[in-house]
């Protein structure tokens, strides 16, 4: 590799993994929505007992993260996604062939299990693993062509759900990941796998960490913190949004107001490219943070507004989006690209945990003290993830700051 290429961020490779991506985030999480009332019928469930179940297997899949991190390291992000490609497509085969509820659930889990595998945290670590120097912004690259899984897969699923069974959907998803996934993660595997050789011959360019050892425990924790709080509050708020702003007299605007949340997701990524590379890793996290409780506060003062419900799902989604990118790029700009699949094995098996929550625990508010109140609580958790990263520029600031702004400026 040499420094001209090595500087050039790998846009075969983001191309190639923007491609399953979108796959994999449709397949794997986004049909489910469409296709859960059908498999509710198909067992004799009720809808809100499918969507524990998601729940529940999302909980196991981010408590087997961290081993998924490891695994990372140790055998490169390329195998681990080959892998999981074909994990993913013998789960959702077996979920289309499940005899019952016990069979059904397994599958669910196994799903979930092998998202981690082929999702965003594999994702970034793969391009780490091809051109540290150039990760940031590749990741930025890639959040952007991935963030139109949602608006791909919904009327995809939806238009083979009006012909096929639930089954049937799966099993057309099963040979996605299978016919279209899996070669391309083994091609980028090629590249990938000898992780330790390439790094002691000095092939692959690492990233230092840019704060000293003895504040990096504290500034992981208050990291990790933050995030979690972030996937919490974008978790319960995702899956409540219509019925939330249907609740505070929006009515009918409700579902064409929240149809602005992925566009404008795509929008802050986009922005973000164009704008954002100057910029500090630790203050794009802080940015994204701060996004999140404005807009649920701008939501209860003005509601029933229309436009400043408008507003809110704008606002709501240029924070989301720009978090999403955040997750994959601050760890690398404080902590260096060594163990960086450990690390991001370790904040998604938190995130998963806490949001996995957060639709029941939001659920749960709105019924026992209504729905104001319930986005004034998410909005003040919001801003202890705004406090979290507040706490990581105090502690760098004598010592690290500098380095960071010298990181973000290289990627």
């Amino acid at each position: 590799m040499t420094t001209n290429s090595a500087e050039r961020p790998p846009v075969a490779a983001i191309a190639a993994l923007g491609l399953t991506q979108i796959i994999g985030y449709g397949t794997l999480y986004y049909s489910f929505s469409i296709l859960a009332p059908d498999m509710a019928r198909s067992f004799d469930w009720s809808t809100e007992w499918i969507f524990s179940t998601l729940s529940a297997a999302l909980l196991i899949g981010g408590l087997a993260a961290p081993l998924m991190g490891r695994w990372i390291d140790r055998f490169g992000a390329g195998r681990v996604m080959t892998c999981g490609s074909a994990i993913a497509a013998a789960a959702l085969a077996a979920c289309a062939f499940a005899p019952g509820k016990i069979a059904f659930v397994t599958a669910l889990i196994a799903i979930e299990t092998a998202s981690n595998l082929v999702q965003y945290a594999a994702a970034f670590a793969l391009l780490v693993q091809i051109r540290p120097r150039v990760a940031q912004r590749s990741i930025t690259y890639l959040t952007l062509i991935a963030g139109f899984a949602s608006t791909i897969f919904w009327p995809i699923t939806t238009a083979l759900h009006a012909q096929l069974s639930w089954q049937n959907v799966y099993l057309v998803f099963a040979a996605l990941n299978l016919a279209v996934c899996l070669p391309i993660h083994a091609w980028l595997a090629r590249g990938t796998g000898d992780i330790g050789k390439r790094e002691a011959s000095g092939a692959a360019r690492r990233i230092e960490p840019s704060i000293p050892a003895s504040i990096r425990t504290p500034a992981f924790i208050l990291m990790v913190a933050g995030f979690a709080l972030e996937s919490f509050v974008n978790a319960a708020l995702l899956v409540h949004m219509v019925p939330v702003m249907s609740a505070l007299g929006l009515g009918a605007m409700a579902v064409m107001v929240g149809t602005l949340f992925g566009p404008s997701q795509v929008l802050s990524r986009f922005i973000n490219m164009v704008f954002g590379g100057r910029l500090p890793q630790l203050t794009l996290a802080l940015i994204s943070a701060v996004l999140l409780p404005v807009a649920l506060v701008l939501l209860v003062v003005t509601a029933p507004s229309v436009p400043g419900a408008l507003v809110f799902a704008v606002v709501f989604g240029l924070g989301s989006g720009l978090s999403s990118i955040v997750q994959g790029t601050l760890p690398l700009a404080l902590f260096g690209s060594e163990g960086y699949g450990r690390r991001q094995g370790q904040v998604l098996s938190i995130r998963l945990v806490v949001s996995s929550t957060a639709p029941f625990a939001l659920a749960f508010m709105m019924g026992t003290i209504g729905v104001s109140w319930s986005l004034g609580v998410a909005a003040l958790l919001g801003t202890a993830a705004v406090a979290a990263f507040l706490a990581i520029m105090r502690l760098t600031r004598p010592v690290g700051r500098p380095e960071i702004i010298a990181n973000a400026g290289e990627a």
